[in-house]
């Protein structure tokens, strides 16, 4: 089912958030009735502590949730999801003095919390999941078409790569547009070399899944944005193969893909004045006799050519190619996002999304969004004194260069020379939780998303 409140005129249970710092007003207030069990059970309102208020009659008379310190709310977002969690199903409410940010993450967090991915467990039992009426005063449709876009992300990144290769990420695309009344178009297998994407068919061609182009079209007024996300279904690192640790989670490699997708879901369902392209090029690395080999040079769309100095960088290839296809036809906006480097997860970790951005006002745009979207990114260079750390001599580009640092900049660099765009901003994510988190269960997640769709007002002009 996709995210929603509950309806404005279900019954509902209170749930009170309570801080530190007001919990003795609370409980001399509106807790009265259950200091006595507060106390005794030790509720100190920490972030995401719960408590369930029993009834004189013996059933539920609401619960009440800690908000924590600032300081704790700083270093754990969405915390009071944490609470959301050890809820019982029913229809809830929120009670308590929160700012109006405040009250926008504890309802994006309820609504995130409920994701659940049970696609290979059919016979396990679902729980009734609690419901949160939607607080006054906030756009609530804007928050839900947040979580429902989330919940795509999700849905396709934890998918196996045996259900989610080039075809079943087309299939998706296709059902996307057809929920909106979108277009999309293909470029399948061979058709990719008769209609110039050399790059995108070098690294695909070695799967018998044939890879193609994917190209969604949405919106007939308003500014252009262009989207680009990397659709790798799978990563083997071809012949410069992965060892298995490092192959494990390949199967997030279409990370990009699912998240421009996700935003893309945003944008149409909220009915966003623009015009949308999204671009993604879906194909498998894999290894057989005709893969692609380490020093290969390829010629690329854009007729820069390309030294393949490791087949496991392979997302900057088959972008190169999309990005340049973009990059002909007029756009306002031009982004792209890909599970590109280990040297990103190196530089912020998992929870940070870095990018890269042409215009300085698109990034003020984009942090004042990620902020109000509770989705952090960091800033990071397009360093123009590495621009020579990707010329190997040989060829124009060298996919992997033998630097031995800023690999995620230099990766940047690589994917800047197609997009030729002064508005082209460049997202370097994750894709993936790898441990439990308050509305973020272990597994994929969208990154950058809702900071995009906060921001395109004054991207745009919209």
């Amino acid at each position: 089912m996709p995210p929603a409140f509950a309806p404005a005129d279900s019954a509902t249970l209170p749930f009170h958030v309570v801080s530190p710092d007001g919990l003795e007003a609370f409980l001399s207030g509106p807790g009265a009735a259950h200091a006595g069990w507060l106390t005794a059970t030790g509720f100190q309102a920490a972030l995401g502590e719960l408590r369930l208020l029993p009834g004189a009659d013996g059933k539920l008379a609401g619960a009440v949730a800690g908000l924590g310190t600032d300081k704790a709310r700083a270093r754990q977002r969405f915390g009071l999801a944490k609470a959301v969690a050890g809820l019982p199903g029913g229809d809830w409410h929120l009670e308590g003095t929160l700012t109006q940010d405040q009250t926008a993450e504890a309802a994006l967090a309820w609504l995130l919390s409920g994701y659940r991915f049970d696609r290979y467990r059919p016979g396990a039992a679902a729980p009734a999941l609690p419901r949160l009426k939607a607080p006054a005063g906030l756009d609530t449709a804007r928050i839900e078409a947040m979580a429902a876009g989330e919940f795509l992300t999700r849905d396709l990144i934890n998918t196996p790569a045996q259900d989610m290769g080039p075809a079943e990420l087309e299939q998706a695309v296709l059902d996307l547009a057809a929920r909106f009344g979108a277009t999309t178009q293909a470029i399948r297998g061979d058709d990719l070399l008769a209609q110039n994407f050399p790059m995108i068919h070098a690294v695909g061609r070695a799967s018998p899944r044939e890879p193609r182009l994917l190209d969604l079209r949405w919106g007939s007024t308003g500014p252009r944005l262009t989207l680009v996300g990397k659709g790798v279904c799978f990563d083997t690192g071809g012949l410069n193969i992965k060892p298995s640790n490092g192959m494990s989670l390949m199967k997030k490699d279409m990370g990009g893909a699912a998240t421009v997708l996700g935003l893309a879901q945003m944008i149409m369902a909220l009915n966003l004045p623009l015009r949308l392209r999204v671009l993604i090029p879906a194909v498998e690395n894999v290894i057989s006799g005709n893969a692609q080999k380490p020093k290969d040079i390829l010629t690329s769309r854009k007729g820069l050519t390309v030294e393949v100095n490791d087949t496991d960088a392979e997302g900057r290839l088959i972008l190169g190619d999309a990005l340049a296809y973009a990059a002909e036809e007029e756009t306002d906006a031009l982004i792209s996002m890909a599970t590109l480097t280990g040297a990103a997860r190196i530089a912020v970790g998992p929870d940070l999304a870095p990018y890269w951005a042409q215009d300085d006002a698109m990034a003020v745009a984009l942090e004042a969004g990620a902020k109000a979207g509770f989705d952090p990114v960091w800033r990071l260079p397009f360093h123009d004194a590495y621009e020579s750390v990707i010329e190997p001599g040989i060829a124009d580009l060298d996919n992997a260069p033998g630097f031995g640092f800023a690999g995620s900049i230099t990766a940047a660099l690589f994917l800047r020379r197609f997009a030729d765009h002064p508005r082209y901003m460049h997202f370097d994510i994750y894709g993936h939780s790898p441990t439990e988190a308050p509305a973020r269960p272990k597994g994929g997640v969208g990154q950058g998303a809702r900071a995009i769709l906060n921001a395109l007002p004054q991207m745009l002009g919209i």
